[in-house]
């Protein structure tokens, strides 16, 4: 039998042949396959009379056990079981055409018979390729790698297609081991990258060909081919047969949830799809058709309400997918290796904190702290998860609020999205309630995509189901005015515009009147009349007024100690108003001022005068465009937590301007000392 510690390509058996001798034959070869037919696939049918319920459990019942006896076998006849058997590849291709997807299941009969045998059948497949494409099994049962690499490239064991299959049909659940044995068949056999190349236009063609489905016109060199005078006009989503439309949709589900399940579980395919420019076109494929299918499948009128809502889901399903492809691509081919090559390794040298918080103090309108926060989380949130995240299609949204927003709730929607989904929700069931709806939306998170779902499925919250269906919107109470309790000092007068429809404009003007000068305007003394005779109907009247005189200080000699009269006129001399000068003299008022301060330190808190003066020089330097001098910090942060700009140029300006102070030309003079040689190094 097999040696040990040797390949199985390079292993030779001994058998007996036909007539009865010993032979010799590689281990790998024809003639040591079973003679055993593997019978084709065929699922479950939708609406089942008992004889094709029982054809089919028949069927599934060969094909389990004749898989469990080929996983049985040892390691050198499965290997030639699997080459040279080709009624074994005609079953596990089967399968993989024709079996269920994940929104297919719901349309399966509800046998518990029907249930078990799919489910053996689908754990039997797996478990097959699985196999296929592990190359070493133990220390003892393997094959040379680029052996191996040959056997399954050139024997169609796996190609882009099945890969792809086998990615929709087994990835929930069983996405570690996919993504393991997809690795392993990429990186023994190279050469399906370039089939992968290869595949990717076929697959930019998937959505053109939806598109001239549609009638829309396409991007690409089909919308440079010129359109015949004659031709007839292209059916539409609104105009073609129901049909026609299922298909199409049907169709578009299934290309959609394929490709997802392999960027997902195979993430180094990404790369293949974003040099073909998929993210364009698929973004571009989504805002040119989405909107045509989703207004025909809202406005037709369908023989069956389950086969609209039906359409319906695998609509939204798709855009779903389309959605987390692109974010899937993004990620895998921008983001990712950003935070895992250069900025991972500059941040581990050089922190970005420290980078981003001296920009932040050089140039705080240029660099606003929203880009700090969106970038130190980006750097957090890596190094924080040990191996890539897979965001379920509810997520997006919040991981987007999570990566821009990390401070502070944020409000899901604004009024005018609110009011969006209700018209969207109600556009497909016109019978529920604003109010119903509004309940809903704020339990699934404001998804209407799930609250459709859950509502056509009747699988809403207990809470939710507890609720009238027809309960209206709330109304809104209306807030109270802000004019009935603002508080204002023109309240009640001529001039409360709030209150009064007319005021006297002669009254209001902006700056001096017209006409009047300085002098005049000190001379009106109206206004003192005006005050006087508010004042006259008071309670008492000023002409009346007579004030006994107040003897209380008498006895104390008020201002015995102060400077006589000409003293003080000396220390400060008389000053003009301003309003009566003819011209400006700032120079002459500072220096008032400041004398005016000196006459009274002897009695205020020198700090105080002297945080008055600063003002004061402040002011002045502002008056003159004079820069005030920054304050000099040289000491800076703990060692460890980064410097400061203003640091790092506080402490070169103190390092050049040392022969200035105490220590003189010491320095120079010592440097000029030791280039003589004078001091020894």
């Amino acid at each position: 039998m097999a040696c040990a510690r040797v390949p199985l390509d390079e292993q030779q058996v001994t058998e007996p042949g036909p007539l009865g001798k010993e032979r010799t034959l590689p281990a790998l070869h024809p003639e040591r396959a079973e003679d055993r037919c593997f019978v084709p696939y065929k699922p479950p049918p939708e609406e089942a009379s008992p004889a094709e319920v029982e054809e089919f459990l028949e069927r599934a019942k060969f094909i389990t056990e004749d898989l469990e006896w080929l996983l049985a076998l040892p390691h050198d006849k499965f290997w030639c079981q699997v080459v040279f058997d080709e009624s074994l590849q005609r079953c596990l291709d089967s399968y993989l055409h024709h079996a269920p997807r994940g929104l297919d299941l719901a349309a399966l009969p509800s046998s518990p018979a029907v249930a078990d045998t799919q489910r053996s059948v689908h754990k039997a497949v797996f478990l097959t390729f699985l196999r296929m494409a592990t190359h070493k099994e133990s220390k003892e049962r393997f094959i040379t790698p680029a052996v191996f690499g040959e056997i399954i490239y050139e024997n169609f064991l796996f190609d882009i297609p099945k890969i792809l299959d086998l990615c929709v049909l087994f990835g929930k659940g069983n996405s570690q081991l996919l993504h393991k044995m997809i690795e392993n068949v990429f990186t023994q056999q190279p050469s399906y990258y370039s089939d992968l190349d290869e595949t990717v236009p076929t697959v930019l063609q998937v959505f053109d060909t939806i598109l001239d489905k549609c009638g829309l016109q396409c991007e690409g060199a089909a919308a440079m081919e010129p359109m015949k005078l004659n031709a007839h006009k292209q059916p539409t989503a609104m105009t073609m047969s129901q049909q026609d439309l299922a298909d199409l949709i049907a169709y578009l589900c299934d290309s959609t949830t394929t490709i997802h399940a392999f960027l997902d579980i195979f993430p180094a395919a990404c790369s293949s799809f974003y040099s073909h420019g998929f993210i364009s076109r698929l973004t571009s494929f989504y805002e040119t058709a989405v909107p045509d299918l989703e207004k025909a499948v809202r406005k037709r009128n369908f023989d069956h309400k389950s086969l609209q809502d039906d359409l319906w889901k695998r609509l939204s399903h798709s855009c779903r997918k389309m959605v987390e492809m692109t974010h899937l691509l993004l990620h895998h081919t921008c983001l990712q290796p950003i935070l895992e090559g250069f900025l991972s390794d500059y941040d581990e040298q050089f922190p970005i904190a420290d980078d981003i918080s001296l920009l932040q103090q050089a140039l705080p309108v240029m660099y606003p702290p929203q880009i700090y926060v969106y970038v130190q989380t980006a750097v957090n949130f890596y190094e924080k998860v040990a191996e890539p995240v897979v965001f379920s299609p509810l997520l997006d949204f919040e991981y987007f609020v999570f990566l821009t927003l990390v401070q502070g709730a944020v409000c899901p929607v604004s009024g005018a999205e609110l009011e969006s989904l209700l018209s969207c929700i109600r556009d497909l069931l016109p019978d529920l309630g604003e109010g119903f709806l509004l309940a809903c939306l704020q339990e699934y998170d404001y998804n209407s995509e799930l609250v459709i779902n859950n509502i056509l499925e009747d699988r809403l919250a207990p809470n939710l189901d507890k609720l009238d269906r027809a309960m209206p919107r709330p109304v809104k109470e209306e807030l109270p005015s802000v004019l009935n309790n603002r508080s204002n000092v023109f309240d009640d007068d001529e001039f409360d515009v709030f209150r009064r429809d007319q005021v006297d404009m002669s009254r209001i003007w902006k700056g001096r009147r017209k006409g009047e000068s300085a002098k005049e305007l000190l001379n009106d003394k109206q206004h003192i009349e005006d005050q006087r005779a508010h004042s006259s109907s008071a309670a008492y009247d000023l002409d009346d007024y007579d004030d006994e005189y107040d003897d209380t200080y008498d006895m104390n000699q008020v201002g015995a100690n102060d400077l006589d009269g000409d003293t003080l006129l000396n220390r400060r001399p008389f000053t003009i108003p301003q309003v009566l000068r003819k011209g400006k003299v700032e120079e002459e008022e500072e220096g008032e001022e400041e004398q005016e301060d000196d006459t009274l330190q002897f009695v205020q808190d020198p700090a105080l005068l002297r945080e008055r003066a600063e003002a004061r020089r402040a002011a002045m330097q502002q008056r003159k465009g004079i820069r005030p001098e920054r304050p000099s910090n040289v000491a800076g942060r703990p060692k460890g937590q980064g410097q400061t700009l203003e640091t790092f140029l506080d402490r070169r300006k103190k390092e050049a301007n040392k022969s200035r102070v105490s220590n003189h030309n010491r320095r120079t003079m010592a440097d000029r000392k030791r280039n003589k040689g004078m001091i020894p190094s």
